[in-house]
């Protein structure tokens, strides 16, 4: 027996040496696989752990484009940090006996529009839910729930009853004959609304997304306001879904600035968030059922923007289908969603056989020229939530027409369009104001143009939208419009096209270098 044991521990010390050999070669095949650019993955990704070593150049953009959601704040500021900005529109709201003094400027004026900034709100909410750990790592997580908080008790106080959502302030037509700073503002500030009688399910229901989304991020801090947030979520689904009608139809001078080409998007987002935010079966009834096959749009990719969220929803949806239950993630309704997220992935990657010809020379995604940079930061923002999606579900791999990519392969697109934006392009330039050597210098805002210590009327302000001096006010973290597709970008300020920044690119930017900025796994429930 003896002699048995000790011909076989010979055995296990050979076994462990071979074993360790193994090991070490396939770990230096990855790494060459991985240093010519290959990033297959064998089996299954590894997962991510707590959050890694920050990446600095996106932590430095990160605290940068944090910062834009200071600048726009309306109201009353609180330890306000921005030395050219102070209080105002401390009225708005006051002819309805409603506080609408919070909130956010929409852009470089002083509207707010409840179209952009409920979406504003969704992405940050999301931001947040995904990748707290990594915004906690960089020092900003306390500052986007701030700044969240900022939006969303705007968005309580313009829904005072159950079938009624002030979805602006201001008029467009006479806010954009001032070039004034917010805090001089003398012009009327009417409101307009929605309600039975003018119904908008695009716009009540965004409102909904948001505050559902926004319910999971205060829950564990402060469950009363998270409470009030989902009733008036639930509220505004309920009114948006009963009375279907585009709101740039019910009203339609808004079709100026925000006009809605759907609602069908916004109530499967509205309601895919919901059912994040309650676990009620009867929100995943309505995107899997007959709502989900007259809007879902399977199969067709979409851009993710302030008008279309059905990629966004496809991708929320397709979480269900990572980490759900088994009886509900093999739902083949579901698995529409999850195909139709991953068609939207395939669209995007470079090297895949459906990619997208919407892009630039250098490899920016490019749809619009007004704006241009909203599409590409969102796609992106949706391929490293998709990425980590895969990675902490441990799955290998997407098929794009019998081809097939990693989660790295989307992690390393989403990287290319953020290091675009922050001037690894033709230009040489950052688009984010602040970040870099060279970055837009006359970027179209009015606060950021006139001097803090001038107070100027509506019209006499235009001397500094004309003057070729560059901004006096640095606007840091402004995320301006982009470049066009010959990838030409005029530094001016009445190039609005290309050089005004918006408070809804400021959550996507956020968004995608947040789930950049460092390593780590997303949270297989929401609000956990």
């Amino acid at each position: 027996m003896g002699k048995q044991s000790k011909k076989c521990a010979g055995c296990w010390g050979w076994l462990l040496a071979i074993i360790v050999l193994a090991v070490v070669v396939v770990g230096v095949v990855l790494l060459i696989k991985h240093k010519n650019g290959d990033n297959s993955v064998p089996d299954a990704a590894p997962v991510p752990g707590s959050p890694g070593v920050l990446t600095k150049s996106y932590a430095d953009a990160l605290k940068l484009a944090m910062q834009f959601f200071d600048i726009q704040k309306s109201g009353k500021l609180v330890n306000n940090t921005i030395p050219w900005r102070g209080d105002s529109a401390l009225k708005d709201g006051s002819e309805e006996k409603l506080d609408l003094s919070k909130g956010m400027y929409d852009a470089g004026d002083h509207m707010k529009f409840m179209f952009p900034l409920a979406y504003t709100a969704t992405v940050l909410s999301w931001s947040i839910l995904e990748y707290g750990d990594q915004l906690k790592a960089a020092g900003q997580l306390e500052s986007a729930q701030g700044s969240l908080k900022w939006i969303t008790d705007f968005l309580i106080n313009s829904h005072p009853s159950p079938n009624v959502l002030y979805i602006q302030v201001g008029d467009p037509t006479l806010d954009h004959k001032c070039w004034d700073r917010p805090e001089d503002m003398t012009g009327k500030r009417p409101l307009t609304k929605v309600d039975t009688s003018a119904p908008g399910s695009d716009v009540a229901a965004e409102a909904a997304a948001a505050m559902a989304a926004a319910s999971l991020v205060f829950k564990s801090s402060d469950s009363s306001y998270s409470s009030s947030l989902l009733k008036h979520s639930k509220d505004l689904f309920k009114f948006a879904d009963e009375n279907r009608a585009l709101y740039s139809e019910s009203i339609p001078d808004v079709q100026t600035y925000y006009n809605s080409t759907g609602y069908g998007d916004e109530l499967l987002w509205a309601a895919g968030w919901l059912y994040h935010a309650t676990g009620d079966k009867s929100y995943y009834d309505y995107v899997t059922g007959d709502n989900g096959e007259e809007f879902a749009n399977w199969g067709n990719p979409t851009w993710f923007s302030w008008d279309n969220k059905l990629a966004g929803a496809q991708v929320l949806l397709s979480r269900v289908s990572f980490f759900g239950s088994k009886d509900i993630s093999n739902d083949d309704t579901l698995q529409k969603y999850r195909s139709s997220a991953e068609a939207v992935m395939c669209g995007l990657l470079p090297k895949s056989p459906s990619a997208t010809k919407s892009r630039t020379k250098s490899g920016l995604i490019w749809v619009a020229e007004w704006n241009s940079l909203q599409h590409p930061v969102g796609s992106a923002f949706l391929a490293v939530l998709y990425s980590d999606y895969m990675l902490s579900s441990r799955t290998p791999k997407i098929t794009c027409h019998g081809r097939h990519f990693s989660p790295f392969d989307l992690r390393n697109f989403a990287k290319s369009q953020a290091d675009y934006v922050l001037g690894n392009n033709p230009l040489k330039t950052s688009f984010l104001v602040g970040y870099g050597d060279e970055y837009p210098q006359f970027v179209h805002h009015r606060g950021a143009s006139i001097p803090a210590d001038k107070k100027t009327s509506c019209q006499d302000g235009f001397q500094y939208l004309e003057s070729t001096d560059p901004n006096p006010n640095i606007a840091y973290g402004a995320m301006v419009g982009g470049p066009f597709l010959n990838e030409t970008f005029i530094d001016s300020r009445n190039n609005s096209m290309q050089t005004e920044p918006s408070t809804y690119n400021s959550a996507l930017i956020v968004g995608l270098l947040s789930g950049l900025v460092t390593t780590s796994s997303v949270a297989r429930s929401l609000g956990q």
